[in-house]
């Protein structure tokens, strides 16, 4: 049985990485705001403090890794930290699971990061030879290309992919089929001046224009080289980041449903990504309550 998640979850580097105190503050607010998941991501540090912090600050909303790096995390504990906050907080942990990318990973021990697809099985498979194994339907992987998507589909419950359009989420949906999770991340920015807008958004991007696992996903969807640099093209970052009014900004998250997602996590993009932007979490909140 698929992880049950549906409507609208609220994807925050500052919910990880931000004062630890005011997520938990902020968290309940949330809740309350009808956001049906809390996705933070993992790149280096206590990632299980955070989770439990944000786990006992609410009661019923989904608090989800978006993604929990493979590579920074022994399998065992990972199954182990999952059932010890199931036991605490009930069925509402999901864990998205990803291979990260080769610069990070080598950053600090060079030719670390290898063959990924197989990476990830082993992972996978590790979860489940736990003495308290991680449910298949309990985890998603950050699936872009087919074969990780395959995989997503055998050894998971679903699919979390992170800068993708929603042509991507209706590929995603096809290889998964109807029983699997689609769990898209889509980043927004409240503005409707389109240099301010962009400006934005390439802040956002300019750490991920480097990353092959990325550039590989966009040229499969179209895009060329000529869209990967200076910052990327206007057509590139107008695909990858919503912006606009609320009504410009609703239509990019019902382009993700209509294709097909169960639930799409929104970042909301600001000057400081590690400072929780309560005041667009609430507008973004009233946009998404009113939609079908």
């Amino acid at each position: 049985m698929t992880f049950p998640l549906s409507g609208t979850g609220i994807w925050s580097s500052a919910l990880r990485y931000g004062d630890r105190d005011a997520s938990a503050r902020i968290a309940p607010e949330l809740e309350e705001l009808g956001f049906t998941a809390l996705w933070v991501p993992d790149v280096g540090g206590n990632l299980f403090d955070v989770l439990e912090s944000l786990l006992a600050a609410t009661s019923s909303i989904t608090v989800a890794t978006g993604i929990l790096n493979l590579w920074m995390h022994e399998p065992e504990v990972t199954a182990e930290r999952f059932h010890s906050f199931v036991e605490r907080f009930g069925p509402r942990v999901l864990f998205g699971i990803g291979v990260s990318h080769a610069p990070l990973i080598n950053s600090s021990e060079p030719d670390r990061y290898r063959r990924p697809l197989a990476k990830t099985r082993d992972y996978l498979e590790a979860l489940d030879a736990a003495d308290h194994p991680l449910p298949a339907e309990d985890r998603l992987l950050a699936a872009l290309g087919p074969k990780m998507l395959d995989l997503a589909r055998t050894q998971a419950g679903g699919t979390h992919p992170y800068l993708v359009t929603a042509e991507h989420t209706k590929v995603a949906r096809e290889a998964l089929g109807p029983d699997r999770l689609v769990a898209p991340e889509q980043a927004v920015v409240f503005e409707t001046d389109p240099t301010r807008a962009r400006e934005l958004a390439r802040v956002h991007l300019s750490s991920y224009l480097g990353l092959p696992n990325y550039t590989n996903n966009w040229r499969r969807f179209g895009f060329s080289d000529d869209d990967l640099i200076d910052g990327g093209s206007d057509r590139l970052v107008d695909a990858l980041v919503a912006w606009g009014d609320d009504e410009q900004i609703a239509a990019r998250i019902d382009e993700h449903h209509a294709a097909g997602a169960d639930h799409v996590c929104i970042q909301v993009l600001t000057d400081d990504p590690l400072t929780h932007p309560i005041a667009e979490w609430r507008r973004l909140a009233a946009i998404v309550s009113t939609r079908p």
